[in-house]
């Protein structure tokens, strides 16, 4: 899920956004830019050039001091930005897993609609008191969109169930597939060219995947086939976001669609589509007989996985605005290593020697292929 969320909820940010010839580099930031009204100039009386020495040095002093506390509070800025995106992307994820898992629930949909809805009351409510901007929800605007919303809520349900049945590790090694289907679509689609080191970390993805797969102690069959379905539907929505967003914002109000409206537009449109899908994978008549949605610490616990849904949303689009798409594409990846091992120690998934080298493997493949990417996008 913390590709899905960093991708989706932000209007990708998704680490496979990243990957999709520079939408990440249309992200604007929610967060208002403060201004330093500081007079640089002032009258100085007639008088001796001692004075006049005096005055130039307080005032390079001065110039100094706001010189560094600039560059302290832009420091600060990125790395608490960074910080914040790590702990709620890794936390998304093993708050899913334990409601799944741990809590044995058999409701995913349910679960992501409920989350959906969390985002959009937390959204409509900034919007309305003015904290941040977003597009009026028109006809037009939701025609362009849907077809992209039901890529979205594919990749949403789908990942809820390989999540289930495959361990955090597995799962975040299964996910470097969709970097693999997402370049060659690039390439068929955009006529866009990689380079060797790109195909070499790709190649590399697939054997520890392979790898991880076949010494998995834990394996399941089911969870694998939801997770590659899961590949290709987020490889898709990467690759189809680009061209909806230009007709997208062509029918809005303003000629534009930030981050926050299509947060909101995403899981708005997510809900009905959320609802007839739990009539169709039959979770109406589980919720009524399940026990857990009478205990309060479960409730709490999914609401909690909503708000670090969307805080993936604001946490991403901060850190981007901070840093840039490079640093947003390494970091991505190299937080999939302390996530793979949380969630091998916290579920106390069985391991091998085999297994663990291959999923350590494919986290070093998604580092050198963030880092291949970061070098091509340079050299482009």
């Amino acid at each position: 899920m913390e590709d899905t969320r960093t991708v989706i909820r932000s209007g990708e940010r998704s680490h496979n956004l990243h990957e999709t010839n520079g939408v990440l580099d249309q992200v604007s930031s929610p967060l208002r830019r403060e201004v330093l009204n500081r007079s640089v100039f002032s009258m100085k009386p007639l008088g001796s050039e001692e004075t006049d020495l005096e005055d130039g040095k307080l005032e390079k002093d001065r110039e100094k001091s706001v010189r560094s506390n600039r560059v302290v509070r832009i420091h600060n800025q990125a790395l608490l930005s960074g910080f914040a995106y790590c702990i709620s992307s890794c936390s998304m994820i093993l708050v899913n897993k334990f409601v799944l898992s741990s809590y044995d629930f058999n409701a995913g949909i349910s679960l992501m609609i409920y989350q959906n809805l969390v985002s959009v009351i937390v959204v409509t409510v900034l919007s309305f008191f003015g904290l941040i901007t977003t597009e009026p929800l028109t006809w037009k605007l939701i025609k362009v969109w849907l077809p992209v919303n039901v890529i979205f809520v594919g990749m949403l349900v789908t990942s809820m169930f390989s999540l289930k049945y495959i361990n955090v590790a597995m799962v975040t090694v299964l996910k470097n597939v969709t970097n693999v289907i997402t370049a060659v679509g690039e390439m068929y689609l955009f006529n866009k060219h990689h380079d060797n080191r790109v195909w070499a970390a790709l190649f590399l993805m697939i054997i520890s995947a392979i790898s991880g797969g076949i010494t998995d102690l834990s394996f399941n069959g089911i969870g694998y086939t939801w997770q590659i379905i899961n590949c290709f539907l987020t490889a898709s929505y990467s690759l189809t976001l680009r061209r909806v967003m230009d007709t997208a914002k062509q029918v809005t109000k303003s000629g534009n669609l930030n981050e926050f409206s299509m947060v909101l537009l995403n899981n708005t449109l997510s809900l009905p589509l959320g609802v007839i899908l739990m009539f169709v994978f039959n979770e109406v008549d589980y919720l009524s007989t399940t026990p857990l949605l009478r205990l309060p610490t479960f409730w709490l616990v999914m609401t909690l996985s909503g708000f670090l849904g969307l805080a993936i949303s604001f946490s991403s689009m901060w850190f981007l605005h901070q840093t840039g798409a490079t640093t947003y594409s390494l970091v991505g990846s190299l937080n999939k290593i302390p996530l793979s091992v949380a969630g091998i120690v916290l579920f106390h998934v069985p391991t091998s020697l085999e297994n663990s080298a291959s999923i350590f493997f494919g986290l070093v493949a998604g580092v050198f292929f963030a880092k291949a990417k970061m070098r091509e996008r340079s050299q482009s």
